[in-house]
């Protein structure tokens, strides 16, 4: 497709060093290859970009880490915006709110918010985009205390198809605000968004790994600890298969490994309670062996985002996620029959988050997306290897979806998805029309309708 204007609108096309810069994506299993690019630092960045996007007929894409490039749809007939607005994080301790530029890091706010003893919903990664996770729900290593993350957005700043900036809370255009929230886009370019923080002066994070010889004992014994675990305790179990990269401790190099992992929310009266919980889990799971590695410490909330086992460089996946239900005494070993020891599972990472607790509870004054009615979040993970690599991860996802196939919910959370091909389904039928019937009064004509989750509207 040939392009006009680029230039005078600081658009940049392929073979551009800002074109590379702006469609940078962290998986890079799935590039991106928009007809042409901008990073937005300011609205009048993202209006410019809008208006080349009408001229040449385009649709309009946008990222900002570029860590969901593997649920994104194709580019190619569309113009990116990769938000990196200026301002930086402004944290009001009094109000316990954050307003957060687009394109901003979990990092800069967990930092920037532990200055006041404040705690933000973050996941386990510190280099994932705050606006994009918090949006599209967001698991947060506190999120069985706080629930989804997307619960804890206050505000939105968008730039809708007409070029309005546009502020939406509670009072301001709550239909808008409602929508926004876990609608699975397509409203606008955001440019910020204000979150509530929470007091936290001392947390317990870490995990526990073994030899996955002991991986039927430690699924046991962790299953039996989540059946009454406190709400201020996030945990996931983990089936390992690291490869031999520098950023993987030796210890756990020599195969399958099994693991718990978490994060436990102490009180502001006693922040000792996350130490003393944190014993409650590790005491039963310690006499099955001497751990291969036990990084669990008590820490700062500054601290805790740094503190996870994720990678922080981009690189290639491919993965599949699922929601269960009840797994049961069936469900466990199953799962370990096809992603632990001896099940060939390619995959490097195949993942349990505990759920419940505030996930399962609908927010009063939540959004489209308010809860998960799920027991388990499941998330497998493997680096393809060579041309052939990613068709034989995608068979042995296929083999571990057909086997847990008893227990899926048949639903899923937003960002933890990572291939555009999966079934997908976060929201209830009734509200997809709802949240449509928004997307048309602000964007009747479509600009952003490739931007849409799959499975989160009928309009495409």
């Amino acid at each position: 497709m040939t392009v006009t204007g680029g230039r005078r609108a600081g658009i940049a096309l392929a073979g551009d060093p800002d074109y590379d810069a702006a469609t940078q994506v962290f998986n890079l299993h799935a590039p991106a290859h928009p007809v042409a690019a901008v990073t937005a630092h300011t609205v009048q960045d993202v209006r410019a970009a809008m208006r080349f996007a009408r001229t040449e007929r385009l649709a309009v894409r946008v990222h900002s880490t570029g860590h969901g490039a593997g649920a994104a749809r194709a580019m190619g007939d569309a113009v990116l915006i990769r938000t990196q607005l200026d301002g930086g994080v402004r944290v009001d301790p009094q109000r316990r709110l954050a307003r957060v530029p687009a394109g901003t890091r979990w990092a800069e706010v967990v930092d920037a918010a532990a200055a006041y003893g404040l705690a933000a919903p973050h996941g386990t990664s510190a280099g994932v985009g705050v606006v994009g996770y918090s949006l599209r729900g967001g698991i947060s290593v506190y999120g069985r205390k706080v629930g989804l993350a997307v619960n804890s957005v206050r505000a939105v700043e968008l730039v809708t198809a007409d070029d309005e900036l546009r502020r939406v809370d509670l009072a301001e255009d709550p239909d808008l605000f409602w929508a926004v929230r876990g609608g699975g886009g397509g409203f606008g370019v955001v440019t910020a968004i204000e979150i509530a923080l929470f007091p936290a002066r001392r947390v317990t994070t870490g995990a526990t790994y073994w030899s996955g010889t002991r991986a039927a004992e430690v699924m046991d014994r962790w299953r039996a600890w989540t059946a009454g675990a406190p709400p201020e305790a996030t945990t996931s179990l983990q089936v390992l298969n690291l490869p031999d990269a520098p950023v993987v401790p030796d210890s756990l190099k020599a195969g399958t490994m099994i693991g718990v992992a978490g994060t436990i929310l102490g009180t502001e009266l006693d922040p000792r309670l996350a130490w003393q919980q944190a014993q409650s889990l590790l005491s039963p799971l310690r006499t099955i062996g001497e751990p291969l590695l036990d990084t669990w410490q008590l820490c700062s909330p500054g601290e805790v985002a740094h503190a996870q086992l994720a990678p922080n460089e981009p690189g290639p996946m491919v993965g599949d996620h699922m929601l269960f239900g009840d797994l049961g005494d069936r469900g466990a070993a199953t799962f370990l029959d096809v992603t632990g020891p001896g099940s060939g599972s390619p995959l490097i990472s195949a993942e349990l988050r505990h759920l419940g607790g505030a996930f399962a509870v609908p927010a009063d004054t939540g959004g489209a997306f308010r809860h998960l009615d799920a027991a388990y979040a499941y998330l497998g993970t493997a680096v393809p290897d060579g041309p052939d690599g990613a068709a034989a991860i995608e068979k042995h996802c296929a083999v571990v979806r057909a086997a847990l196939a008893p227990w899926d919910t048949g639903r899923t959370t937003p960002t933890l998805v990572e291939s555009v091909s999966q079934p997908q389904a976060h929201l209830d039928p009734d509200v997809v029309d709802a949240v449509d019937r928004v997307r048309l009064r602000v964007d009747p004509d479509g600009l952003f309708r490739d931007d849409i989750v799959p499975g989160s509207s009928r309009l495409r």
